[in-house]
């Protein structure tokens, strides 16, 4: 019982004990609380100071900067105030003096307006004495003044007629005696002026070789390489004992030059077969392209000539290749040129239309298909195509008087093509007869089916004609040989005797890849 009693007590105890200590942990912590709260009022006290203290120093600075810029805009608005003051100074002073001119002004005005008065007053009494006399000198000649007016007026014309005759047919007489002397004087003048190379066009070029085995290399087994090199170039390669040298021979220029070209490349790369040549032949070939586009910018870029159509141009280079009996295209082209801007400066027209107008006037002899038209029409059709003007049209087609003359110009590009296809040496109509026997002779060959390219080889006497495989048949092919050669005794005219050669190839093609 007194155990009970001792646990009840000591439970009590702990119970009163626990409930101290939380009052007093109760009461501490209320304390500590409150000075919490305290410390945070205090702090919160200090940061409000701070804040309005930079508030203050932040209104106090924006405050200064706004008097600042305040004072800045008052002085330049007294700046503005003084220079209106002073403008309307000198605006009140100006128009003081307008108000002084016009006073002045009305005082004029009034002593104008008194000798107005004055001269009509006195125009009044000449027109009266003017009426009286002419009514005493109708009374004393029998005649009115219409009457003699006319009269004077038929006299004065009959004296200008006659002096007029009388000065035109002394002008006449004066151009009949100087014109001939005036015209060779501006003729030899241009000529003397203008210096010009004479260059003749041959149809035979060399390649120089180092040895003889190279020449080897050259004809290739069997000569394959020199008939593969012949059938794409359609130039004749001589091979004989000449030392040191291949002999190149074609009518076409730019044959002969494909032809060297290409033959130089495969010598030098060392690489000669058939396969190789055909594709060097296609390069070079673009490559002359290329070249006679060249030609043509820097020609007309030498003659000052400016604005000329591309194909214009290309056609331009071309007539390096080209020869008119003999004399190189190109050459006879600049050298008329040169002359007919000289010519034209001398008589006071326009050299550069006289310039433009020349290098074009043979520009017919060099398009890529040559239709049946004279040279002039068809070169005059191009130049209308490529947006010439009128006047240099109409001379390119007018120098060999197919159309007639519209301008001053189109005589003189006659006269300046005369003069240079007339300078001793200049042409042979031998080479240019020969050359369009063999341009015939193509043509004629070309023109049955399924031909694809002629050759007229060794001067004319050889025509070789390269047919379609997958058109033409090897009965097919034999036939047209002998229809050719009846057709060329038949329609042509040419000494000795030519051999017609038809090649058909057929070729198998593929790549590994």
């Amino acid at each position: 019982m007194e155990i009970i009693i001792y646990a009840v007590i000591a439970v009590v105890s702990v119970i009163l004990g626990i409930l101290a200590s939380a009052t007093f942990l109760r009461r501490s912590l209320e304390r500590k609380s409150q000075q919490i709260i305290k410390d945070a009022r205090n702090e919160a006290e200090v940061i409000k100071k701070e804040k309005i203290l930079q508030a203050k120093e932040k209104f106090l600075q924006l405050k200064a900067e706004h008097e600042k810029h305040v004072s800045a805009k008052n002085s330049e608005i007294a700046v503005s105030e003084n220079r209106i003051k002073q403008k309307e100074s000198a605006v009140s002073q100006k128009l003081e003096e307008i108000n002084k001119k016009l006073r002045d002004n009305d005082v004029l005005k009034e002593q104008l307006d008194q000798q107005i008065e004055l001269s009509k007053r006195k125009q009044s009494e000449l027109d009266k004495v003017y009426r009286q006399q002419l009514e005493q000198l109708q009374s004393m000649s029998g005649m009115s003044a219409e009457e003699a007016k006319e009269q004077l007026v038929e006299t004065l014309r009959e004296e200008a007629q006659t002096d007029a005759q009388s000065f035109v047919k002394d002008i006449m007489e004066e151009a009949r005696l100087t014109a001939s002397k005036e015209a060779r004087k501006i003729v030899v003048q241009s000529i003397q002026r203008t210096a010009t190379e004479v260059a003749i066009e041959n149809s035979v070029s060399v390649f120089p070789i180092e040895n003889d085995e190279i020449k080897g290399r050259v004809i290739g087994r069997e000569g394959r390489n020199i008939r593969a090199l012949e059938a794409a170039t359609g130039v004749e390669i001589i091979v004989d004992d000449t030392p040191e040298a291949i002999i190149l021979s074609g009518f076409d220029p730019v044959r002969r030059e494909i032809a060297r070209l290409s033959l130089h490349k495969l010598v030098t790369d060392g690489r000669i077969h058939p396969a190789r040549i055909e594709e060097v032949v296609a390069k070079t070939k673009k490559q002359i392209d290329q070249e006679i586009m060249e030609i043509g910018k820097r020609t007309t870029i030498d003659l000052g000539i400016h604005n000329m159509h591309h194909e214009l141009i290309r056609l331009v280079g071309k007539m390096k290749y080209r020869s008119s009996y003999g004399q190189n295209l190109l050459q006879h082209s600049k050298e008329v040129a040169n002359l007919a801007a000289t010519m034209a400066s001398e008589l006071g027209l326009n050299p550069k239309i006289a310039k433009r107008a020349a290098l074009l006037h043979d520009i017919g002899k060099v398009p890529d298909n040559e239709p049946d038209l004279p040279h002039a029409i068809l070169g005059m059709k191009l130049a209308e195509k490529y947006k010439e003007k009128p006047d240099v049209c109409n001379a390119i087609g007018s120098h060999h008087e197919e159309v007639e003359m519209d301008n001053l110009i189109s005589p003189i590009i006659q006269v300046c093509d005369a003069i240079s296809g007339a300078r001793p040496g200049a042409r042979r109509e031998v080479v240019e007869a020969y050359i369009k026997r063999l341009n015939d002779l193509e043509e004629l060959a070309l023109s049955y089916p399924g031909v694809v390219k002629t050759y007229a080889i060794q001067a004319g006497r050889e025509l070789r004609v390269i047919v379609g495989s997958d058109k033409i048949t090897d009965k097919e092919a034999e036939q047209i040989s002998y229809d050719l050669s009846k057709k060329i005794q038949t329609e042509m005219t040419y000494p000795g005797q030519i051999k017609i050669t038809v090649i058909r190839e057929t070729r198998a093609v593929a790549f590994a890849k």
